[in-house]
């Protein structure tokens, strides 16, 4: 049976980003259970998984437009030391958590670090960039009523993890 939407795939996957690794499930033996067709992942994944079977092993090339999208210039802000636990351990590159008013926080990437304040990139890391993936479809079910509702993955079997 080829994968579908609402159905529930467990995959390994490598990814690598211009020659370089930047993830495996594989390493980790951690496989990435997924509901199909609810914007779990990104698109160009999503769509290559689409018609395919368990077992198949397959790369894709995913490009920024169905990833993570463009780099955006206006993305890059200053924000007040005063957000960031640790900022006197900031540097340029470090991927960090920047606490927001509304009480959560978002990840963003240090640019320069001043005397009151921090540049940052809001754009996701790997924004403008072509991913490319190895996959392995290890198994596929049927996404329970709940998985449905709640729009994500239980787990391999369907159990309730949140």
């Amino acid at each position: 049976m080829p994968i579908a939407e609402n159905q529930v795939v467990s995959l390994h996957y490598r990814l690598t980003e211009g020659g370089q690794p930047v993830e495996s499930s594989f390493e980790r033996n951690q496989p990435l259970h997924v509901l199909i067709g609810h914007g779990n992942i990104i698109r160009g994944l999503e769509q290559a998984l689409l018609g395919r079977e368990v077992g198949e092993r397959f790369n894709v090339s995913v490009p920024p437009e169905l990833g993570y999208g463009p780099r955006q210039g206006d993305m890059i802000v200053r924000v007040p030391k005063k957000y960031f636990s640790h900022a006197g351990q900031l540097r340029p590159g470090m991927l960090v958590p920047l606490a927001l008013k509304n009480g959560g926080q978002e990840w963003v990437t240090v640019v320069k670090v001043g005397m009151t304040a921090v540049d940052v990139d809001r754009n996701p890391p790997m924004a403008g960039k072509t991913l490319d993936f190895e996959i392995e479809i290890l198994a596929m079910r049927a996404a329970s009523s709940e998985e449905i509702a709640h729009g994500h993955a239980h787990g391999p079997d369907g159990a309730h993890a949140h």
